[in-house]
């Protein structure tokens, strides 16, 4: 014999965990709205004024008229001629922007150079060794970056520790003109950010099961092809963030160019400053930003296609 449900009873349950499904919805969104709040206030409210003020006029001492005109956004690219008034390619804009991305590629290959064997290093000693060799890679992060770029200059400039080592092994007679050229700047970059590469190749190294490069070389693999097949892809995740972590920095790097590269060789974060400063154009410092910004929005959505793609392959 079944027993029938009363439907009034039935309905009336539903309604009760309607009205509890609310409550909870309810109670998630009042919990997240400080942090809300804060993230529309501090974060996109910035972002939302400086892409207003790309769309406007700049004044004549700064500031901006607020005229809608998109002259901003074309002189990214292109520029008019005083003369005749025609368009041309704004090559100034062009050469800041091949440099900036030409130089973050260099640091990134560099760092990854340097880091990875790095990182093997330190993920390969004892617990009690690895945590001091860990504790050297950090100490930098101690220190403010212009000091680290200061400490730079003095290795490189003509009469740095570099030069002076090179003339007393008369090696050079002449000192070599580092300073203030790309080399200055990919060099102290890459010294810059390197424990930025070296921290999450670490910590992908860590993890990595060494059962699985013995077998190889039970398999007659040769150290570099055991490191080709076996350890570079299982460490790949942090290689991709390490990348990340580097390029997005070095692509709007201020400090470390302004310093090491003088005033001819900006990069894309010296040019936007530029326009905000003795420049007085606010409107194209402020595309010049957002420019700035989606390219690193690519670099990111291309960071997370190759994570997911080496998951799925991994799956």
């Amino acid at each position: 014999m079944t027993v029938q449900a009363d439907p009034v009873t039935v309905d009336k349950a539903v309604e009760i965990e309607r009205d509890a499904r609310r409550r909870d919805v309810r109670m998630r969104w009042l919990l997240s709205a400080p942090a809300l709040t804060i993230i529309t206030l501090f974060a996109a409210g910035p972002l939302l004024i400086v892409l207003v003020y790309s769309f406007l006029t700049p004044g004549n001492y700064g500031n901006v008229k607020w005229i809608f005109s998109i002259d901003a956004w074309t002189n990214v690219v292109v520029q008019r001629d005083i003369f005749d008034n025609t368009l041309q390619w704004a090559d100034a804009h062009l050469s800041i922007f091949w440099r900036s991305l030409k130089l973050s590629i260099v640091t990134t290959i560099l760092t990854a150079i340097f880091g990875i064997p790095t990182a093997y290093f330190i993920a390969t000693r004892s617990a009690k060794t690895r945590n001091l060799w860990l504790f050297l890679i950090t100490i930098p992060f101690w220190t403010n970056l212009l000091v680290r770029t200061i400490a730079v200059q003095e290795l490189i400039r003509t009469e740095g520790v570099i030069n002076n080592v090179l003339r007393m092994l008369h090696i050079i007679d002449t000192p070599i003109q580092m300073m203030f050229t790309d080399f200055a700047i990919g060099f102290g970059m890459t010294y810059v950010y390197l424990p930025l590469m070296v921290l999450p190749v670490y910590a992908s190294i860590e993890k990595l099961d060494f059962r699985l490069v013995e077998a190889g070389y039970d398999l007659y693999a040769s150290r570099w092809t055991c490191f080709r097949r076996i350890i570079l892809p299982l460490v790949k995740p942090g290689m991709i963030a390490g990348s990340i972590l580097v390029f997005v920095p070095s692509l709007g790097a201020y400090v470390t160019p302004r310093v090491l590269g003088g005033g001819k060789n900006l990069m894309f974060g010296n040019l936007i400053e530029l326009q905000f400063g003795q420049g007085r154009n606010w409107p194209l410092g402020a595309a010049l930003s957002i420019s700035l910004m989606v390219l690193v929005m690519v670099a990111l959505i291309y960071y997370t296609r190759i994570s997911s793609g080496g998951d799925k392959q991994n799956g």
